[in-house]
Order: C-alpha cells, then sequence, then structure tokens
C-alpha cells in the first residue's frame, strides 16, 4: 500500500530496445520498412477486396476487415518506437499511456474475435455449402463485424478503468517498447489484486474461448476436407482455409505464451519477442500470407497492374 504523501507518476518512460545508436539506427531503418510494408500491403488487400468484382465475396469482406484492423493495431505501437529509436525520447505522458494500453488490446482483443469469425465463415462454406448464402448473407456478415468490435471494446473496457484509478508513486520506467498491462501493473504503488484477477479471467476467456471455436470449425473442415472422394476436392477446400489458418496458428501462440504464462522468471526477451511476433510481424505477413496463396487475389493484382499500365500509356 502506499502512503498518504505521494505524487501521482505524470509519465513513463519506455526502455524499448536498448543499445548503441548505431544498433537503435539500425533497428529504426528496419522497424520503418516493416511497418511501410505493412500498410501498403493491408491497405492493398483492402483496396483489391473493395474494388475488384471477383473478390466481393463474405471471405474477402471478413479479410478486409482483418487488414483494416491490422493496420489500426500496427499503428498503435511502432509509430512510437519509431519516435524513440529516432529522437531517443524515451518519454510518454500518463494519458497517452493508458490510452495506448486501452487501444492495443481493442484491436487485439477484435483481432481474435474477428478471426474466430472467420472460421465459422469458412467452416460454413466448406460443411454447409448448400446453407452458406442464407446462413452467411451480407447483413449477418455486417453484424458480426459490429459484434466483434464493440465485444472488444467492451472486454478491455473495466480493466483499462481499474488501470487508470491505480496509484503510480514509485519508480515510472517501462522495460518494455509499448505500455503493456503486466509493466504497468508492477510499477503501480497500490493493490493489484483485482486488476491481476480481472486481467486474467478476460484474457483468458477471449484466447481460450475465440480458440475453442476455431478449433471445433476447423475440426469439423478437416472432416469434410478428408471425406472429399478425389484429392482435387480435398486441394480445393483446403486451400481455401490454408491462409487463414496459418494467421490464427501465429496470432493465437504468440498471444497465449504472453497472456496465459505469466510467471516472473519468464525471460524479459521472450516476451518483447512474443509481442513483437504478436503486433508487428503478423500484420506484416498476413498479406502475404492471403495473397500469395490465393489465386483470385493474385489476379485481381495483376488486372489491376495491367489497367494502370495502359492508363499510362494512352497519356500523351
Amino acid at each position: 500500500m502506499y502512503s498518504e504523501n505521494w505524487t501521482q507518476v505524470t509519465e513513463f518512460v519506455l526502455i524499448g530496445f536498448p543499445g548503441s545508436w548505431g544498433l537503435q539506427l539500425i533497428l529504426f531503418l528496419g522497424l520503418l520498412v516493416a511497418y511501410v510494408v505493412t500498410i501498403m500491403g493491408n491497405l492493398l488487400i483492402i483496396v483489391l477486396s473493395w474494388s475488384d468484382h471477383r473478390l466481393q465475396t463474405q471471405m474477402y469482406f471478413f479479410l478486409r476487415n482483418l487488414s483494416l484492423l491490422e493496420l489500426a493495431w500496427v499503428s498503435v505501437v511502432v509509430p512510437k518506437m519509431l519516435i524513440i529509436l529516432l529522437t531517443r525520447d524515451y518519454s510518454i505522458s500518463f494519458a497517452a499511456c493508458i490510452m495506448q494500453s486501452y487501444l492495443y488490446f481493442l484491436f487485439g482483443t477484435t483481432d481474435f474475435f474477428l478471426l474466430a469469425v472467420m472460421s465459422l465463415d469458412r467452416y460454413l462454406a466448406i460443411c454447409r455449402p448448400l446453407h452458406y448464402e442464407t446462413l452467411m448473407n451480407g447483413p449477418i456478415c455486417v453484424r458480426l463485424v459490429i459484434a466483434s468490435w464493440i465485444s472488444g471494446f467492451l472486454w478491455v473496457l473495466s480493466p483499462t478503468i481499474l488501470m487508470a484509478s491505480l496509484p503510480f508513486c514509485g519508480p515510472n520506467v517501462i522495460d518494455h517498447f509499448f505500455c503493456d498491462s503486466w509493466p504497468l501493473m508492477r510499477l503501480s504503488c497500490g493493490n493489484t489484486q483485482l486488476l491481476e484477477l480481472v486481467a486474467f479471467i478476460l484474457s483468458t476467456t477471449v484466447l481460450l474461448g475465440s480458440l475453442a471455436l476455431t478449433s471445433v470449425s476447423y475440426g469439423c473442415i478437416f472432416l469434410t476436407v478428408f471425406r472429399a472422394p478425389t484429392a482435387a476436392e480435398k486441394r480445393k477446400a483446403f486451400s481455401t482455409c490454408a491462409s487463414h489458418l496459418a494467421v490464427v496458428i501465429i496470432a493465437y501462440g504468440s498471444s497465449i505464451f504472453l497472456y496465459i504464462r505469466t510467471s516472473e522468471t519468464q525471460s524479459l526477451f521472450l516476451k518483447k519477442g512474443a509481442s513483437t511476433l504478436a503486433c508487428i510481424i503478423t500484420p506484416l505477413l498476413n498479406p502475404f500470407i492471403f495473397s500469395l496463396r490465393n489465386d483470385k487475389v493474385k489476379q485481381a493484382l495483376r488486372d489491376a497492374l495491367r489497367w494502370h499500365r495502359n492508363i499510362g500509356s494512352r497519356r500523351p
């Protein structure tokens, strides 16, 4: 507990990835390139799926929303990291830190709900093809996406309020590259037991609940694929969900490692690595995973490039 005479911390210090100026510059350039590629790749998925008539289906509607969500998620963390690496100004205000933490978990939680919805979509498309258009029509898809966002907003609201109400009167150095919840709780000079319990229950429920739905969906999908009479039909059925499955494995694996295993002996380096995988590497890889293995997306991209070349050749 804290004494009556204490001063509320007004800013925190993000250590990030400490090292020499040369190492910081290399990290800055690498992170800048990764961020630009992430933005361009996800924007490309959004534009293609919006403009090409061949991609006006339920699966690409969800993919478009996933790309938009990934853009928001990576933009919560990376710009501040770039400022720190370039200017060596490690400070972040208390309000900005709480807001960054809230937005990070809002987008991350919504991401898991949306991945679960996408797995349900694939289950209906492969296992219930005759009823797919009825069970997963346009209005239902919109409602599912809105429900994912509302669920993410409500799910992280109470832990954020509890976090913001904690007293911070001692050290203000966060050994991380963003305002994660567990490092913040360790800096508080108040009682964090209620917040730790609420955060653990909510994070476990989101991760394992959405993972259970995804696992059941893919279990049914695999049974249906294995029962397909020909190898060509098996490949065609599995190819429609292979990209989503790869993203699910990366997202859930890194996040379960971070927020279910919470022992104090866990390496800070491994935690930072898992956080990097979850909120930086995954949004970077998603456009490549979904486009390189998808013939429709590749054909839409080729047609768009050909159209731009034709327009350019007609100019005087």
